[in-house]
C-alpha cells in the first residue's frame, strides 16, 4: 500500500514530534495532527531528558533540537536527602525543560514542516477517519487502544503507591530526592529545575500513608498546603503550585501488538514506564524517531510498522524491566530505611539494576571509594579481619557461624550427570577444583542425592551410599589444600523430577524407558504430561526420606565439608510440599503455608541436629513458582522467617522451576529483588542467583545490599577463572597457588 496520508490522534510530545519528524523526511504527505484540547494548553510542569536521549534528537531533527536547548536547564549532579545527610552524586547528564515550552517549539516545527493542527477535535470513532494510517499517541487513556483493544491486547498494572505531580518556584541546583516522615508516614520527592524560576516538585508515598494525611485525592488547595508544610524547611519560603495536581497511582501499560497494518501506537497509549527512571515524553519521542526512520526506509505500510515494532519493543520492554524494579524501591522505601545513609543512596542509585557500582565509579569515582571505605568497615565488623578500604565489595569476607568465606562469591550447584552410582570421580574433582583455584570464596557441589531413588538421572551424585564418602573427600581435601575456597554440599531428594535420562541422552526431564525407579512427592502430581505419578509421600516414606537426610548429613561431615545446604527449591521432594501447585494434601502437611512447612522444618531441624554445630547451614528456596495459585514473594518472605527461626543460617534465592508451564520475568539479574525483600524484611543473610555475569553485577549487589553472597553458574562454567579474571581487571590482589607462583608476575590482561 502506497501511503499518502497520516492521521496523528494526540497533540503531545509524541505526535507533534511524529509529526513533524514524518513530514520533514517525506513533504509529500498530508499529516494531521488532531488534539482534543486547546492549543498550548497541557498539565504538568517540566519534563526530563538525558543526554543520550538529547543527542538522538539532535540526530532526528537539529533545528527542533536547537530550539529546545535554547529552552532547557542542564545539570550533572543528582543530591539525595536522607536522614539529616546531605549526600551528591556526581557525572549524570540530565536537562528539564517546560513542557509546555516543548509543545510550543514542537508545534511550530511541526506547522512550519506543513502539518496540519486541528485542536480542540476529539476524534470518537477513529475508524471513521479517511487515513492510511492513524497514530494513536492520544496518552495513557488511549481512545484508539481502546477501539482497538482485541488487536492490541493492552495490560494496565496499577501500581498501589500515591503520588502527585506538583510544581514550586525553589531553584533546584541539582536532580533532588528528599526521603522525610512525618506522623502519617515516608514521602518521597522527585524534584528538579526545568527553567529560570520553575521546578517540577512529585511527591510520592504508600497507599497507606496517604490514607492517614486524610488528604482529598482531588483537593489541589489541601494537598498543596500540606505539602508546603510538610516541607517548609526545604523550600525555605517558596510556594507549592498546581496545575490539575491530583493524587494518582502510576499506570503501566503494556501492549501485546503495537499496530495491526493501519493503526499504530506510540508513546504512553503504547507503553509506560515510571517516572523514576526518567520522562515519559522522552520515551515518546524516541518511539517518534523509530516509526518515521520506519516509514521512510520500508516502502510498503505493513513492513514499515512490523519494522517499528520489531525495533522498537525490545528496547521499550527493557526499559519497563528496569522501571518495574524502581518502582518498587519506591514502593518499598521503608525497607531501607535503617540502612546507612550512603548505602541507602548507593541503593537508590542502583534502584533500576541498570546503573552498576562500575558504571557510577567512572562517573563519581570519589563517592564509590567512600562506598567501598564503608563496606569494608562493615565487613571488619562482621568478621573480625582487618579489611582494606580499597577492597571491591565482592573481595570482602563474610562469616557464617565460624566459617569465614575470602570473598563473596559462590560457584552455584550445577549437575553434571557423569557420577556412578552416586559415586564422583575425575571429573568433579577437575570441575570443582578447577573453580576453588579460580579464586571463588565457596564452592558447592552439584545436587547430591540422599538416596538412589532420589536421583534425578543415573549420572546423579549421591553421599547414600558410606563408600561415597571416600570420593568426596579426595575432591574436599584437594580444595582445601590448594585453594583458599570453602567447599559446601547441596542435599537433596529429586521427588517427582527423578528417574529421568541425562539431559544429552534424552532431552530434559525425559522419563527413563529402562531402569526406572518409583517416585515420590507430597502428592501424587507428575512434573509433566508423559512423566511418572509419583506417590503421595506416607508417614512411613516421610520417616524414611528423614533418616536418608540425616545419614547424609553425617557422610557430608565425614568427607570434610564446610558447609552444608538443603535443595528445598526448583520442584524437588521438599520444594513439592512448600508450593501449592504441587502439594494438595489434606493433613497436617498441606493447606496453608505453616501446613507446607511442616515436612521441610522436620527436615531441616533433623539435619541441623546431625550437622556439627559450628558450621553453617544454608538452604535453597524458589521464591516465586512463577506460575498462578503458585507462591509468590509473600510466601517467600513467610518461608524465609520460618527457616530463620529454626536456624538457617542463610537464604540460597532462587526461583521457578516448580511446575513445567511457568512464565518466568527473565532479565539481568531478575532474581536479585526477591534476595533484597527476603534480607531486609526477614533479616536472614541472603545468596542471589540468576543473571549475574560480571563482577559490576556482583559488587552492585553487594554494596546496595541485596543480597550478601554472589551465586554464580554459567559464567563459572565458561571461566573457571572468573573470579581471578575480576579481581585483576580491579586492581586487587588475590593470591595464588604455590604452583602457579609465577602468575603474580604475569601482566597479560584478560578481557
Amino acid at each position: 500500500m502506497t501511503l499518502r496520508n497520516i492521521a496523528c490522534l494526540g497533540g503531545g510530545p509524541a505526535g507533534l514530534y511524529f509529526a513533524a519528524l514524518v513530514k520533514r523526511a517525506r513533504p509529500d504527505l498530508d499529516v494531521v495532527v488532531h488534539e482534543r484540547n486547546r492549543a498550548r494548553e497541557t498539565f504538568g510542569f517540566g519534563v526530563v531528558f538525558s543526554d543520550a536521549t538529547m543527542e538522538n534528537l539532535r540526530a532526528a531533527d537539529p533545528e527542533s533540537h536547537r530550539a529546545i536547548t535554547e529552552s532547557f536547564w542542564h545539570w550533572d549532579e543528582i543530591h539525595t536527602f536522607f536522614r539529616g545527610e546531605r549526600l551528591v552524586s556526581r557525572g549524570h547528564g540530565f536537562a528539564g525543560m517546560s513542557r509546555l515550552k516543548l509543545l510550543s517549539i514542537l508545534a511550530d516545527r511541526a506547522s512550519e514542516l506543513g502539518v496540519r493542527l486541528s485542536f480542540e477535535d476529539e476524534i470518537p470513532d477513529p475508524s471513521a477517519l479517511d487515513a492510511d494510517l492513524i497514530v494513536g499517541a492520544d496518552g495513557v487513556a488511549s481512545g484508539l487502544r481502546r477501539r482497538f483493544a482485541e488487536t492490541f491486547r493492552p495490560s494496565i498494572d496499577e501500581r498501589p503507591n500515591r503520588f502527585v505531580w506538583l510544581g514550586t518556584t525553589f531553584p533546584y541546583e541539582a536532580f533532588t530526592f528528599y526521603f522525610k516522615e512525618n506522623e502519617h508516614g515516608l514521602f518521597r520527592v522527585h524534584a528538579y529545575r526545568y527553567e529560570p524560576g520553575m521546578s517540577t516538585f512529585i511527591v510520592e508515598c504508600t497507599a497507606d500513608t496517604f490514607a492517614r494525611t486524610g488528604l482529598d485525592e482531588h483537593d489541589e488547595a489541601r494537598t498543596a498546603e500540606y505539602v508546603a508544610k510538610l516541607f517548609a524547611d526545604e523550600l525555605a519560603g517558596h510556594p507549592v503550585l498546581t496545575n490539575r495536581s491530583i493524587w494518582r497511582r502510576f499506570p503501566t501499560v503494556r501492549n501485546r501488538r503495537w499496530h495491526d497494518g493501519k493503526h499504530v501506537l506510540l508513546g504512553d497509549a503504547a507503553h509506560t514506564a515510571h517516572f523514576s527512571v526518567g520522562s515519559g515524553t522522552k520515551l515518546a519521542m524516541e518511539d517518534s524517531i523509530a516509526l518515521a526512520e520506519s516509514l521512510v526506509r520500508e516502502p510498503q505500510l505493513t513492513a514499515a510498522l512490523e519494522a517499528y515494532e520489531a525495533r522498537r519493543k525490545p528496547e521499550v520492554e527493557a526499559l519497563q524491566r528496569a522501571a518495574q524494579s524502581s518502582l518498587e524501591w519506591f514502593e518499598n522505601t521503608e525497607r531501607y530505611l535503617s540502612e546507612a545513609p550512603v548505602a541507602f543512596e548507593f541503593g537508590m542509585m542502583t534502584r533500576s539494576l541498570r546503573v552498576t557500582h562500575e558504571g557510577l565509579k567512572a562517573r563519581d569515582p570519589e563517592s564509590v571509594r567512600r562506598l567501598d571505605a564503608w563496606f569494608a568497615g562493615e565487613a571488619t565488623r562482621q568478621t573480625g579481619r582487618d579489611v582494606p578500604p580499597t577492597t571491591p565489595p565482592m573481595f570482602t569476607p563474610y562469616r557464617l557461624r565460624d566459617l569465614v568465606l575470602e570473598n563473596r562469591v559462590v560457584v552455584s550447584p550445577m549437575c553434571q550427570y557423569v557420577a556412578d552410582d552416586g559415586e564422583v570421580n575425575d571429573w568433579h574433582l577437575v570441575h570443582l577444583g578447577s573453580r576453588a583455584i579460580g579464586g571463588a570464596g565457596l564452592v558447592l557441589t552439584e545436587m547430591t542425592d540422599v538416596s538412589a531413588d532420589g536421583r534425578i538421572t543415573p549420572g546423579c551424585a549421591g553421599l547414600y551410599r558410606d563408600e561415597h564418602v571416600a570420593a568426596w573427600r579426595r575432591i574436599v581435601d584437594f580444595v582445601h589444600r590448594y585453594s583458599s575456597a570453602k567447599i559446601g554440599v547441596q542435599l537433596a531428594h529429586a521427588g517427582r523430577r527423578g528417574s529421568t535420562t541425562r539431559p544429552w541422552e534424552g532431552g530434559h526431564d525425559a522419563p527413563l524407558t529402562a531402569g526406572a525407579w518409583p517416585l515420590v512427592a507430597a502428592s501424587a502430581l507428575p512434573y509433566r504430561a508423559g512423566s511418572p505419578v509419583p506417590r503421595a509421600m506416607t508417614r512411613d516414606d516421610m520417616d524414611r526420606v528423614l533418616r536418608e537426610f540425616v545419614d547424609a548429613t553425617r557422610r557430608a561431615d565425614e568427607a570434610g565439608f564446610d558447609v552444608l545446604e538443603l535443595h528445598a527449591a526448583h520442584g524437588y521432594l521438599l520444594a513439592t510440599f512448600l508450593s501449592p501447585l504441587t502439594n494438595r494434601r489434606d493433613d497436617g502437611y498441606g493447606g496453608d503455608v505453616d501446613g507446607r512447612l511442616r515436612y521441610p522444618l522436620e527436615v531441616f531441624d533433623a539435619v541441623r541436629a546431625a550437622w556439627p554445630n559450628h558450621k553453617p547451614i544454608l538452604v535453597r528456596i524458589s521464591a516465586t513458582d512463577w506460575a498462578p495459585g503458585g507462591n509468590e514473594s509473600d510466601d517467600a518472605v513467610a518461608i524465609a522467617r520460618a527457616l530463620k527461626d529454626h536456624g538457617c543460617d542463610a537464604l540460597d534465592v532462587s526461583t521457578g522451576q516448580t511446575v513445567p508451564e511457568q512464565k518466568p520475568s527473565y532479565g539481568r539479574l531478575y532474581q536479585t529483588p526477591f534476595s533484597d525483600r527476603i534480607r531486609h524484611e526477614v533479616g536472614l543473610a541472603t545468596m542471589t542467583v540468576g543473571g549475574i555475569s560480571s563482577y559490576a553485577d556482583a559488587n552492585s549487589i553487594l554494596a546496595a545490599g541485596r543480597a550478601d553472597l554472589c551465586v554464580i553458574a554459567r559464567a563459572h562454567l565458561f571461566d573457571p577463572y572468573w573470579t581471578r579474571h575480576a579481581a585483576y581487571e580491579q586492581g586487587h590482589a588475590l593470591p595464588w597457588p604455590d604452583p602457579y607462583a609465577t602468575m603474580d608476575r604475569y601482566t597479560f590482561r584478560f578481557r
